[in-house]
Protein backbone atom coordinates (compact mmCIF):
# COMPACT_ATOMS: atom_id res chain seq x y z
CA UNK A 1 0.00 0.00 0.00
CA UNK A 2 2.78 2.40 0.82
CA UNK A 3 4.63 1.40 -2.56
CA UNK A 4 0.92 2.39 -4.11
CA UNK A 5 0.78 5.54 -2.25
CA UNK A 6 4.16 6.72 -3.22
CA UNK A 7 3.50 6.30 -6.64
CA UNK A 8 0.31 8.01 -6.78
CA UNK A 9 2.07 10.99 -5.16
CA UNK A 10 5.05 10.90 -8.01
CA UNK A 11 2.32 10.46 -10.74
CA UNK A 12 0.58 13.67 -9.13
CA UNK A 13 3.43 15.72 -8.91
CA UNK A 14 4.84 14.45 -12.32
CA UNK A 15 1.05 15.61 -13.92
CA UNK A 16 1.40 19.28 -11.95
CA UNK A 17 4.83 20.08 -13.13
CA UNK A 18 3.67 19.11 -16.62
CA UNK A 19 0.63 21.03 -16.50
CA UNK A 20 2.66 23.85 -15.14
CA UNK A 21 5.56 23.62 -18.13
CA UNK A 22 2.49 23.21 -20.26
CA UNK A 23 0.94 26.51 -19.06
CA UNK A 24 4.57 27.93 -19.34
CA UNK A 25 5.11 27.38 -22.45
CA UNK A 26 1.85 28.35 -23.68
CA UNK A 27 2.40 31.89 -22.24
CA UNK A 28 5.40 32.32 -23.60
CA UNK A 29 4.30 31.32 -26.82
CA UNK A 30 0.93 33.40 -27.25
CA UNK A 31 1.62 36.28 -25.02
CA UNK A 32 0.54 39.25 -26.85
CA UNK A 33 3.30 41.81 -27.38
CA UNK A 34 4.75 44.65 -25.30
CA UNK A 35 3.27 48.00 -26.22
CA UNK A 36 3.84 48.70 -29.85
CA UNK A 37 7.41 50.51 -30.88
CA UNK A 38 7.50 51.96 -34.04
CA UNK A 39 10.96 52.77 -35.63
CA UNK A 40 12.30 56.19 -36.34
CA UNK A 41 11.75 57.27 -39.83
CA UNK A 42 14.57 57.33 -42.01
CA UNK A 43 16.29 60.00 -43.52
CA UNK A 44 18.63 61.08 -46.37
CA UNK A 45 22.35 60.16 -45.06
CA UNK A 46 21.48 57.50 -42.38
CA UNK A 47 23.60 54.47 -41.87
CA UNK A 48 22.09 51.48 -42.83
CA UNK A 49 23.45 48.28 -41.00
CA UNK A 50 24.15 45.23 -42.79
CA UNK A 51 23.74 41.64 -41.42
CA UNK A 52 23.50 38.47 -42.88
CA UNK A 53 21.89 36.16 -40.00
CA UNK A 54 21.26 33.36 -42.31
CA UNK A 55 23.35 32.22 -45.67
CA UNK A 56 26.67 33.52 -46.29
CA UNK A 57 26.86 36.40 -48.68
CA UNK A 58 29.28 35.98 -52.30
CA UNK A 59 30.94 39.24 -52.42
CA UNK A 60 29.21 40.36 -55.38
CA UNK A 61 26.15 40.54 -53.48
CA UNK A 62 27.63 42.06 -51.47
CA UNK A 63 28.71 44.98 -52.68
CA UNK A 64 25.89 45.16 -55.26
CA UNK A 65 23.64 46.06 -51.73
CA UNK A 66 26.33 48.64 -50.86
CA UNK A 67 26.08 50.06 -54.12
CA UNK A 68 22.33 50.59 -54.24
CA UNK A 69 22.25 52.24 -50.86
CA UNK A 70 24.75 54.74 -51.28
CA UNK A 71 23.04 55.27 -54.63
CA UNK A 72 19.40 55.89 -52.58
CA UNK A 73 21.37 58.33 -50.80
CA UNK A 74 22.28 56.49 -47.38
CA UNK A 75 25.61 55.71 -45.64
CA UNK A 76 26.61 51.90 -45.26
CA UNK A 77 28.09 49.77 -42.23
CA UNK A 78 29.06 45.88 -41.82
CA UNK A 79 31.05 43.93 -39.68
CA UNK A 80 33.98 41.25 -41.07
CA UNK A 81 31.04 38.63 -40.08
CA UNK A 82 29.04 39.22 -42.59
CA UNK A 83 31.87 37.95 -44.74
CA UNK A 84 32.35 34.71 -42.91
CA UNK A 85 31.95 31.25 -44.29
CA UNK A 86 30.64 28.84 -41.81
CA UNK A 87 29.40 25.95 -44.16
CA UNK A 88 26.56 27.18 -46.04
CA UNK A 89 25.92 30.09 -42.92
CA UNK A 90 27.59 33.58 -43.11
CA UNK A 91 29.32 32.90 -39.83
CA UNK A 92 28.56 30.68 -36.86
CA UNK A 93 25.43 30.91 -35.08
CA UNK A 94 26.87 32.92 -32.14
CA UNK A 95 28.54 35.78 -34.71
CA UNK A 96 25.29 35.96 -36.43
CA UNK A 97 23.53 36.39 -33.45
CA UNK A 98 26.43 39.17 -32.51
CA UNK A 99 26.62 40.57 -34.96
CA UNK A 100 22.72 41.77 -35.01
CA UNK A 101 22.84 42.31 -31.05
CA UNK A 102 25.41 44.87 -32.04
CA UNK A 103 23.77 46.77 -35.01
CA UNK A 104 21.31 47.21 -32.54
CA UNK A 105 23.32 48.29 -29.64
CA UNK A 106 25.25 50.42 -31.93
CA UNK A 107 23.52 53.92 -32.15
CA UNK A 108 25.57 55.15 -35.26
CA UNK A 109 23.31 52.67 -37.15
CA UNK A 110 20.00 54.40 -38.10
CA UNK A 111 18.11 50.69 -39.90
CA UNK A 112 19.31 47.24 -40.48
CA UNK A 113 18.89 45.76 -43.63
CA UNK A 114 19.88 41.85 -44.12
CA UNK A 115 22.07 41.31 -47.21
CA UNK A 116 20.54 38.56 -47.97
CA UNK A 117 17.92 35.37 -46.92
CA UNK A 118 18.47 32.00 -46.51
CA UNK A 119 17.77 28.89 -44.15
CA UNK A 120 19.60 29.99 -40.64
CA UNK A 121 17.52 32.96 -39.01
CA UNK A 122 15.54 30.43 -36.22
CA UNK A 123 18.38 28.77 -35.21
CA UNK A 124 19.45 32.56 -33.03
CA UNK A 125 16.56 33.21 -31.99
CA UNK A 126 17.15 32.27 -28.26
CA UNK A 127 20.81 33.88 -28.95
CA UNK A 128 18.91 37.68 -29.18
CA UNK A 129 19.06 40.47 -27.08
CA UNK A 130 15.20 40.78 -26.83
CA UNK A 131 16.06 43.92 -24.13
CA UNK A 132 18.73 45.62 -25.90
CA UNK A 133 16.07 45.39 -29.59
CA UNK A 134 13.52 47.01 -27.20
CA UNK A 135 15.65 49.74 -25.76
CA UNK A 136 17.35 50.43 -28.80
CA UNK A 137 14.67 50.58 -31.58
CA UNK A 138 15.34 50.57 -35.35
CA UNK A 139 13.90 49.29 -38.01
CA UNK A 140 14.74 45.90 -39.17
CA UNK A 141 14.20 44.62 -42.98
CA UNK A 142 14.20 41.56 -44.84
CA UNK A 143 12.25 38.60 -46.08
CA UNK A 144 12.30 34.68 -47.03
CA UNK A 145 14.17 33.51 -43.97
CA UNK A 146 14.47 37.10 -42.37
CA UNK A 147 10.58 35.67 -41.54
CA UNK A 148 11.68 34.14 -38.36
CA UNK A 149 13.16 37.60 -36.77
CA UNK A 150 11.04 40.46 -37.76
CA UNK A 151 8.26 38.20 -36.32
CA UNK A 152 9.38 37.03 -32.89
CA UNK A 153 11.21 40.22 -32.96
CA UNK A 154 7.40 42.29 -32.74
CA UNK A 155 6.56 39.21 -30.74
CA UNK A 156 8.55 39.28 -28.07
CA UNK A 157 9.32 43.34 -27.81
CA UNK A 158 6.65 44.99 -29.20
CA UNK A 159 9.19 46.37 -32.54
CA UNK A 160 7.41 46.98 -35.50
CA UNK A 161 10.00 45.72 -38.13
CA UNK A 162 9.30 45.01 -41.68
CA UNK A 163 8.97 42.22 -44.53
CA UNK A 164 10.40 43.85 -47.60
CA UNK A 165 13.75 43.20 -49.97
CA UNK A 166 17.30 42.46 -48.77
CA UNK A 167 20.04 44.24 -49.75
CA UNK A 168 21.10 42.06 -53.14
CA UNK A 169 16.91 42.38 -54.41
CA UNK A 170 16.74 46.05 -53.83
CA UNK A 171 18.19 47.45 -57.06
CA UNK A 172 14.73 48.28 -58.70
CA UNK A 173 12.04 50.95 -58.67
CA UNK A 174 9.27 49.39 -57.32
CA UNK A 175 10.98 48.06 -54.19
CA UNK A 176 12.87 51.06 -53.73
CA UNK A 177 9.54 53.71 -54.55
CA UNK A 178 7.58 50.79 -51.02
CA UNK A 179 10.79 51.17 -48.71
CA UNK A 180 11.05 54.94 -49.14
CA UNK A 181 7.30 55.56 -48.48
CA UNK A 182 7.01 53.22 -45.69
CA UNK A 183 10.67 53.63 -44.29
CA UNK A 184 11.13 57.64 -44.81
CA UNK A 185 7.52 59.04 -44.99
CA UNK A 186 5.50 58.09 -41.99
CA UNK A 187 1.68 58.37 -43.20
CA UNK A 188 -1.61 57.39 -41.52
CA UNK A 189 -3.18 56.25 -44.91
CA UNK A 190 -1.16 54.25 -47.43
CA UNK A 191 -2.46 52.18 -50.64
CA UNK A 192 0.12 49.34 -51.23
CA UNK A 193 -0.71 49.51 -55.13
CA UNK A 194 0.66 46.15 -56.68
CA UNK A 195 2.83 46.35 -60.01
CA UNK A 196 2.61 46.71 -63.16
CA UNK A 197 3.86 43.19 -64.62
CA UNK A 198 5.51 44.74 -67.89
CA UNK A 199 7.83 41.68 -68.39
CA UNK A 200 6.42 39.38 -70.37
CA UNK A 201 8.22 36.40 -68.38
CA UNK A 202 6.04 37.79 -65.71
CA UNK A 203 2.83 38.60 -67.78
CA UNK A 204 2.13 35.35 -68.85
CA UNK A 205 3.88 33.25 -66.11
CA UNK A 206 0.77 31.53 -63.98
CA UNK A 207 2.74 32.45 -60.64
CA UNK A 208 1.92 36.27 -61.47
CA UNK A 209 -1.60 36.10 -61.70
CA UNK A 210 -3.53 37.90 -59.25
CA UNK A 211 -7.09 36.29 -58.38
CA UNK A 212 -9.16 36.01 -55.39
CA UNK A 213 -9.70 33.04 -53.34
CA UNK A 214 -12.54 34.12 -50.74
CA UNK A 215 -14.30 37.80 -51.15
CA UNK A 216 -14.90 39.92 -48.26
CA UNK A 217 -12.64 42.86 -46.26
CA UNK A 218 -10.54 42.53 -43.13
CA UNK A 219 -8.75 44.43 -41.11
CA UNK A 220 -5.90 43.39 -38.52
CA UNK A 221 -2.16 44.28 -38.05
CA UNK A 222 0.40 42.81 -40.20
CA UNK A 223 2.52 38.88 -39.81
CA UNK A 224 3.95 36.49 -41.06
CA UNK A 225 6.02 36.32 -44.80
CA UNK A 226 7.43 32.85 -45.96
CA UNK A 227 5.09 29.95 -45.80
CA UNK A 228 7.74 27.60 -44.97
CA UNK A 229 8.95 29.89 -41.96
CA UNK A 230 5.65 30.16 -40.60
CA UNK A 231 5.17 26.60 -40.67
CA UNK A 232 8.54 25.65 -39.15
CA UNK A 233 7.50 28.06 -36.48
CA UNK A 234 4.62 26.08 -35.49
CA UNK A 235 4.66 24.37 -32.09
CA UNK A 236 7.79 26.61 -31.01
CA UNK A 237 7.67 29.02 -28.92
CA UNK A 238 8.08 30.85 -31.86
CA UNK A 239 4.87 30.26 -32.89
CA UNK A 240 2.76 33.17 -34.37
CA UNK A 241 -0.52 34.06 -33.17
CA UNK A 242 -2.56 34.66 -36.13
CA UNK A 243 -6.52 35.59 -34.00
CA UNK A 244 -7.62 38.79 -35.98
CA UNK A 245 -4.50 39.28 -37.54
CA UNK A 246 -3.49 39.98 -41.87
CA UNK A 247 -1.40 36.81 -43.05
CA UNK A 248 1.22 37.61 -45.41
CA UNK A 249 2.02 34.46 -46.67
CA UNK A 250 4.41 33.49 -50.14
CA UNK A 251 7.16 30.85 -51.05
CA UNK A 252 9.63 29.62 -53.61
CA UNK A 253 10.80 26.80 -55.61
CA UNK A 254 8.40 24.59 -53.55
CA UNK A 255 6.18 21.88 -55.16
CA UNK A 256 2.53 22.38 -54.84
CA UNK A 257 2.20 18.73 -53.06
CA UNK A 258 5.17 20.75 -50.19
CA UNK A 259 2.92 24.10 -50.27
CA UNK A 260 -0.14 21.62 -49.66
CA UNK A 261 1.52 20.45 -47.12
CA UNK A 262 2.13 23.48 -45.39
CA UNK A 263 -1.30 25.19 -45.86
CA UNK A 264 -2.74 21.79 -44.01
CA UNK A 265 -0.64 22.33 -41.39
CA UNK A 266 -1.85 26.21 -41.05
CA UNK A 267 -5.13 25.28 -41.58
CA UNK A 268 -5.11 22.99 -38.30
CA UNK A 269 -4.23 26.06 -36.18
CA UNK A 270 -6.91 27.35 -34.24
CA UNK A 271 -5.28 30.82 -33.93
CA UNK A 272 -4.71 30.77 -38.43
CA UNK A 273 -8.72 29.94 -38.40
CA UNK A 274 -9.37 33.25 -36.75
CA UNK A 275 -7.45 35.68 -39.37
CA UNK A 276 -8.98 38.30 -40.64
CA UNK A 277 -7.50 38.27 -43.93
CA UNK A 278 -4.93 35.74 -45.88
CA UNK A 279 -2.90 37.22 -48.13
CA UNK A 280 -0.50 35.55 -50.57
CA UNK A 281 2.39 37.05 -52.80
CA UNK A 282 3.99 35.44 -55.63
CA UNK A 283 4.89 31.88 -54.91
CA UNK A 284 7.89 32.05 -57.79
CA UNK A 285 8.50 28.50 -59.10
CA UNK A 286 6.10 27.13 -57.21
CA UNK A 287 3.77 26.01 -59.50
CA UNK A 288 3.49 23.03 -62.16
CA UNK A 289 1.50 21.84 -65.34
CA UNK A 290 -2.03 20.21 -64.23
CA UNK A 291 -1.56 16.14 -64.55
CA UNK A 292 -3.27 12.84 -63.88
CA UNK A 293 -0.87 12.66 -60.77
CA UNK A 294 -0.40 16.70 -60.27
CA UNK A 295 -2.30 19.90 -59.37
CA UNK A 296 -1.51 22.91 -60.20
CA UNK A 297 -0.44 25.68 -57.44
CA UNK A 298 -3.91 27.14 -57.37
CA UNK A 299 -5.82 24.19 -57.42
CA UNK A 300 -4.11 23.44 -54.26
CA UNK A 301 -4.29 27.17 -52.40
CA UNK A 302 -8.03 27.45 -53.35
CA UNK A 303 -8.47 23.32 -51.94
CA UNK A 304 -6.86 24.07 -48.81
CA UNK A 305 -7.71 28.20 -48.42
CA UNK A 306 -11.54 28.29 -49.85
CA UNK A 307 -13.04 26.41 -46.99
CA UNK A 308 -11.68 28.30 -43.92
CA UNK A 309 -14.14 31.52 -45.18
CA UNK A 310 -11.19 34.30 -44.88
CA UNK A 311 -10.74 36.84 -47.04
CA UNK A 312 -8.28 35.79 -49.29
CA UNK A 313 -6.19 36.68 -51.81
CA UNK A 314 -3.19 35.54 -53.65
CA UNK A 315 -0.59 37.42 -56.01
CA UNK A 316 0.25 40.51 -54.64
CA UNK A 317 3.56 42.12 -54.92
CA UNK A 318 5.90 40.90 -52.24
CA UNK A 319 8.31 37.73 -52.07
CA UNK A 320 10.91 35.98 -54.01
CA UNK A 321 10.39 38.24 -56.61
CA UNK A 322 11.76 42.10 -58.13
CA UNK A 323 8.48 43.85 -57.26
CA UNK A 324 8.67 43.31 -53.61
CA UNK A 325 6.69 45.70 -51.37
CA UNK A 326 7.85 46.80 -47.71
CA UNK A 327 5.66 45.56 -45.52
CA UNK A 328 5.41 46.43 -41.82
CA UNK A 329 4.91 43.53 -39.29
CA UNK A 330 2.59 45.23 -36.54
CA UNK A 331 1.20 47.87 -38.09
CA UNK A 332 -2.62 47.98 -38.83
CA UNK A 333 -4.04 47.31 -42.36
CA UNK A 334 -7.15 47.18 -44.28
CA UNK A 335 -7.45 44.37 -46.89
CA UNK A 336 -10.06 44.20 -49.49
CA UNK A 337 -10.11 40.46 -50.70
CA UNK A 338 -12.42 41.46 -54.15
CA UNK A 339 -11.05 44.38 -55.20
CA UNK A 340 -6.78 42.67 -54.12
CA UNK A 341 -6.18 45.89 -52.49
CA UNK A 342 -4.23 46.01 -49.76
CA UNK A 343 -3.97 49.73 -47.09
CA UNK A 344 -1.37 50.75 -44.11
CA UNK A 345 -4.08 52.85 -42.09
CA UNK A 346 -1.52 53.90 -39.25
CA UNK A 347 2.15 54.72 -39.72
CA UNK A 348 5.13 52.37 -39.97
CA UNK A 349 7.45 54.45 -38.22
CA UNK A 350 7.60 58.05 -36.27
Amino acid sequence: MSKRRSFLKSATALGALTLLHQKAWSNESFSKPKSKIKPKKLNLGDTIGLVAPGFAVKPEALYLAVDTLQKMGFKTYYTDRIKGNHGYFSNTDEERAKDLNEMFANPDIDAILCARGGYGCTRILDKLDYDAIENNPKALIGFSDITALINTIYQKTGLVCFHGPVGKTLDNEYSQAYFKKVLMDPQETLPIKNAILKDPKQYRNSEYYRYTINPGVGQGELVGGSLTLVAAMIGTPYEIDFTDKLVLLEDVEEAPYRIDRMLTQLANVESFTKAKGIIFGVCKGCDRKRTTENFTLREVIMDRISPLGIPAVYGMSFGHIPQNSTLPIGIEASFNAYKKQLRLVEAAVC
